[in-house]
């Protein structure tokens, strides 16, 4: 029975992701996580990715995971995963392991949404039971801050920098969320560590399911957001009340928005704060702030109707 999502609960619970890691202050990666593992009430075996969470996470002997984990290529950790999966369900087919073990793959945003999209793909295609959580930062933060498919439009970047050329990134973020639904998964969602317990449910939803499952959730990151190292979780909350990260979750083909905001915010509250959007509240870049908007507003209407229609 999966642990009540009380604070008073949650308190009692061994943190199976420990302080004394090296990822930057105020980073999203550990607290997103911090909240996926404490909503685990199984043995649970990790595969990491390649990037910020791998490389600050365990530092020769020294490891902040108190589960089984398994660091990974930048672009295999679904494909690992999947195979300690198959291993698993072998060994209790011939009766040599008899526990209930869970398997999740972390993956940052380049690792996940670019160079790992195959291997999390055929993954997902061939069935395996796992949940693959992408803490997603919008960057390649780790190799100095380079565009992703997850980058958002106007956001700057080192291969995509806001000048006199070109105002940032010109192309809108890949929609990974809807992309993984489509390969008709039984639960695929979005969500944001400011949502502690939307997020956690989903989690707890995830492993009720066999097979493969999917969470795409929002990770700060102020190095590459230029912005405060205390405002992560404020961040996501502009994330989600402007609809730019939307929260919902696509089970068994049916989308159901977990989270409305009473006030539809601006998207410009959320990208204000953030100097890699400097640029776009300049002279002269008020038609790609509009456009932002508008491809916003237009993808929350999409959302509403999907889940209107039951699809």
């Amino acid at each position: 029975m999966a642990t009540p999502l009380t604070l008073k609960e949650l308190s009692k619970k061994e943190d199976l992701f420990t302080h004394g890691h090296r990822m930057c202050s105020g980073c999203g990666a550990p607290i997103v996580v911090k909240m996926v593992l404490m909503a685990t009430d199984y043995p649970v075996i990790a595969a990491n990715a390649t990037g910020c969470l791998e490389v600050s996470s365990c530092i020769s002997e020294y490891t902040a995971w108190k589960i089984p984990w398994i660091h990974t290529a930048f672009e295999n950790a679904a494909a690992t995963l999947s195979g300690v999966e198959t291993m698993y369900r072998s060994l209790k087919k011939q009766g040599k392991i008899d526990k209930d073990v869970k398997f999740i793959a972390f993956g940052g945003d380049g690792g996940t949404y670019d160079i790992g999209f195959q291997s999390l793909s055929g993954a997902m295609e061939r069935g395996h039971d796992m949940i693959y959580v992408c803490y997603d930062n919008g960057a390649y933060m780790n190799t100095g801050i380079q565009r992703s498919s997850a980058t958002p439009l106007g956001a700057d970047t080192t291969t995509c920098p806001a000048g006199s050329v070109i105002p940032g990134k010109l192309r809108a973020r890949k929609n990974l969320t809807k992309i993984m639904a489509a390969h008709n998964i039984p639960y695929a969602a979005q969500a944001s560590p400011s949502h502690w317990m939307d997020l956690m449910k989903k989690v707890q939803k995830a492993h009720s399911y066999e097979g493969p499952k999917f969470l795409n959730v929002l990770a700060p990151c102020n190095r590459g957001w230029r912005s405060k190292t205390n405002d992560a979780i404020a961040l996501c909350k502009l994330a989600v009340n402007s609809c730019y990260w939307p929260l919902y979750e696509i089970e068994n083909g049916v989308t159901k928005i977990t989270s409305t905001p009473r006030e539809k915010a601006p998207v410009a509250d959320f990208m204000k704060p953030q100097g890699r959007f400097k640029h776009l509240f300049e002279p002269g870049n008020e038609a790609l702030l509009q456009r932002v908007q508008e491809e916003v507003d237009a993808e929350w209407e999409k959302l509403k109707n999907a889940e209107k229609c039951g699809c």
